[in-house]
């Protein structure tokens, strides 16, 4: 990945993230996340809450794809598998991080729940439903909202108003001029959609969206 953010190296790897089955590659959804990092980077030093904390998420993720039992998390089918058996989703010891209280699961939620934030706000933008401080606040009050306390939405309140008009915003993407952009938009918000979806299925099936 350029050092840069390019809204179609991230298309790219949340594409590459899903197999014929539906299996959803880790170190691709990583990659992934990582250019979206880039993507919050660029709006802005207030926008650093919520990217230092995705940053620290990616590492554990990464960590754990790397351990003794990295091959468990393969995929996120895999990972959730292997956690529930054994034991490791309410913070048991953990083999794959030699450490007590690291749940792959767990650090996955919060990247899923920022991810919808993200989806929504973006979707919002293609569709051209309002401006992007609108529609940013408006895509978080239906997502993370609800899983910060008031100081982070407080903060998250003061972000969103510094956020560029809809066509500097589009420039931002690095996908061409503001038709262009939308066109590249287009493509990527059924892609995270769909990353989304499968994440929330097999959270829900397995009762793991209120994790803590």
């Amino acid at each position: 990945m350029s050092e840069q953010f390019s809204l179609q190296e991230v298309i790219d790897s949340f594409r590459l993230s899903l197999s014929d089955s539906k299996e959803l590659s880790l170190d691709h959804y990583v990659e992934g996340w990582r250019g979206l990092v880039k993507l919050l980077n660029s709006l802005g030093s207030v926008f650093g809450f919520i990217s230092k904390d995705v940053v620290n998420k990616l590492s554990i993720l990464v960590s754990l794809r790397g351990g003794p039992e990295g091959a468990h998390y393969l995929s996120l089918q895999s990972m959730v598998q292997y956690e529930l058996q054994s034991g490791l989703v309410e913070g048991g010891d953990n083999p794959a991080s030699g450490t007590r209280g690291v749940s792959g699961c767990r650090t996955l939620l919060r990247l899923h729940r920022a991810l919808r934030w993200l989806q929504l706000f973006l979707g919002g933008v293609s569709r051209d439903e309002g401006t992007p401080p609108t529609l940013c606040s408006l895509a978080y009050s239906q997502s993370l909202s609800q899983h910060h306390p008031w100081v982070i939405r407080s903060a998250a309140g003061l972000a969103f108003r510094m956020l560029p008009p809809r066509d500097p915003f589009l420039r931002m993407l690095n996908a061409g001029e503001p038709p262009q952009a939308v066109e590249v938009l287009g493509g990527a918000v059924p892609v995270l959609g769909e990353v989304y979806t499968i994440t929330e299925e097999l959270y829900s099936k397995h009762d793991l969206l209120h994790l803590p």
